[in-house]
């Protein structure tokens, strides 16, 4: 008797002993831009545990170059990359093999900005004026079908390469709109620096709503089980801010405090109900109406099938 319940304590003991930890896959994530307060459901993610809980030790870079993300990601020097949705259609139409597999940001954050005391109230009364910009491509594109809107082109406006400059040089005079700058950051920037600014929304003037930051990997590595856990601790994450924003703001400042000050609290708060809480799910119609705009603006000489940019995971 003594020897049957030794035996089965050793047996219970050996159930109860902790199994050796498997070592977490890791998965590289390059970024857009600097780490900011549109990356908050992947900070918060690890700030939680919730990749760790996946199995995943995931590292956020930063790139030394952000126009490079595309073309590194194709080329396997990063599992993930974090992208624009317009600039999907350009790399698959320069042969790059990304698709998209998930939506962190889930609407536009572009705009047209002008100063809210100035005068121009409407998109009409940009006629004859100045329009600030960084990039061409997509932003041309888009003011052209902005004004479009209003029965204007982008002959009534005199565009003007500001650098990445954009609130300081409407600030300054030098222009008097901006395109391009996002509701998220350039608004509150401009207040803060006490000039209150006004934007005009793309999607309010004639541009198919778009996701404005998606995430991107190679198209051979879609079908890759981390991916799928990936997402499913960004989602968690989403809906975590969304109920707990506060408790969620003072973590992500717990893993960056350099962004604890005014824009970055406001900013974070501004683009909390713009993360997507579904960011596996895919809008079909969405990307085939974007893909539409981008053809029919001259950006890409044909719409590819949404198969051919976007996936689905499960």
């Amino acid at each position: 008797m003594i020897r049957i319940l030794t035996a089965s304590l050793i047996a219970l003991a050996s159930l109860a002993a902790p199994v050796p930890s498997q070592a977490a896959d890791k998965l590289s994530v390059l970024l857009e831009w600097f780490v900011n307060p549109d990356h908050a459901p992947m900070v918060i993610a690890q700030q939680r545990g919730l990749f760790a809980y996946a199995n995943l030790d995931v590292e956020l870079i930063p790139p030394s170059d952000a126009s490079a993300v595309p073309r590194l990601v194709s080329a396997g020097q990063a599992d993930i990359g974090i992208h624009y949705q317009p600039n999907l259609y350009l790399d698959h139409e320069a042969g790059l093999p990304l698709v998209r597999f998930g939506t962190l940001v889930e609407t536009p954050l572009n705009t047209v900005t002008v100063l809210a005391d100035g005068p121009i109230k409407s998109l009409k009364d940009l006629k004859g004026k100045k329009v600030g910009f960084s990039v061409t491509g997509f932003e041309d594109a888009m003011l052209k079908r902005m004004l479009a809107s209003e029965g204007l082109s982008n002959d009534d406006v005199e565009l003007i390469n500001v650098n990445f400059s954009l609130s300081p040089s409407l600030i300054g005079g030098k222009v008097d709109a901006t395109l391009g700058g996002f509701r998220n950051f350039e608004l509150t920037q401009m207040k803060l620096e006490g000039h209150a600014g006004r934007a005009f929304f793309p999607e309010e003037h004639g541009v198919p709503a778009y996701d404005e930051l998606i995430f991107v990997t190679r198209r051979d590595s879609a079908g890759d089980n981390r991916l799928t856990r990936f997402l499913h601790a960004v989602e968690q994450a989403s809906i975590f801010i969304t109920n707990h924003p506060q408790e969620a703001w003072q973590l992500f400042i717990k893993a960056y405090p350099s962004l604890d000050d005014e824009l970055n609290r406001t900013a974070f708060f501004d683009t909390l109900p713009r993360f997507a809480k579904r960011p596996a799910a895919l809008d079909q119609g969405r990307y085939q109406r974007f893909a539409a705009f981008m053809k029919e603006t001259g950006l890409i000489k044909a719409a590819p099938p949404v198969s051919d940019v976007a996936v689905e995971i499960k």
